[in-house]
């Protein structure tokens, strides 16, 4: 749930001679962090409108990549219901108290299927290790990656016990579009 946590996120390899880390800002009305979730019986799909995220991926020189984004956990929203109440009520990511998701990652990695991120992922004040894999387009200046990994809400105490028909596990989905920044 980051700001492009695809969140944060993303990069391509290749080593060349002296190469210089690309920054790059994120297209907010182009990109989106979602999730999607079982809750009794039916597919519930959420997003967080509201993330940010700090860029810095050269794909020739992944050795200076980093990634830092948050979401504003209290702008999470299911379309409204019992569901998103419980969200983010105190038991689910209770915003009152902590206000921010957080990954951040300096470690991303050329994979046959695209990239990982490996770095933090911090929820309600829990970091664990967490890594993002995602894939990544750039041309002409604009970087397009795509996001999808898996988390447990109980890893990040984001659980009730009275939410038994809710899974146990939900699916971060991740559209960056973001524009090299000018030196």
């Amino acid at each position: 749930m980051l700001r492009k946590l695809s969140l944060a996120v993303l990069v391509t390899p290749a080593l060349t001679l002296p190469v210089f880390a690309q920054d790059w800002v994120v297209d907010q009305a182009a990109s989106r962090v979602g999730f999607e979730t079982e809750a009794f019986g039916q597919t519930v799909e959420g997003r967080f409108p509201d993330f940010s995220a700090e860029i810095t991926l050269d794909p020739s020189d992944l050795s200076a990549a980093r990634i830092n984004a948050t979401v504003d956990t209290a702008t999470g929203s299911t379309g409204g219901g019992d569901i998103e109440q419980n969200m983010l009520s105190s038991d689910g990511l209770a915003p009152e108290t902590y206000p921010q998701a957080r990954f951040v990652s300096e470690d991303v990695r050329a994979t046959d299927a695209g990239y990982e991120a490996h770095g933090e992922l911090t929820i309600k004040d829990v970091t664990r290790p967490f890594i993002l894999p995602f894939t990544l387009e750039i041309e002409n200046g604009r970087a397009i990656a795509e996001a999808e990994a898996e988390l447990a809400r109980a890893d990040y105490n984001v659980a009730s016990s009275s939410w038994g028909d809710v899974a146990a596990t939900l699916t971060l989905h991740l559209h960056i579009e973001a524009d090299a920044a000018a030196d």
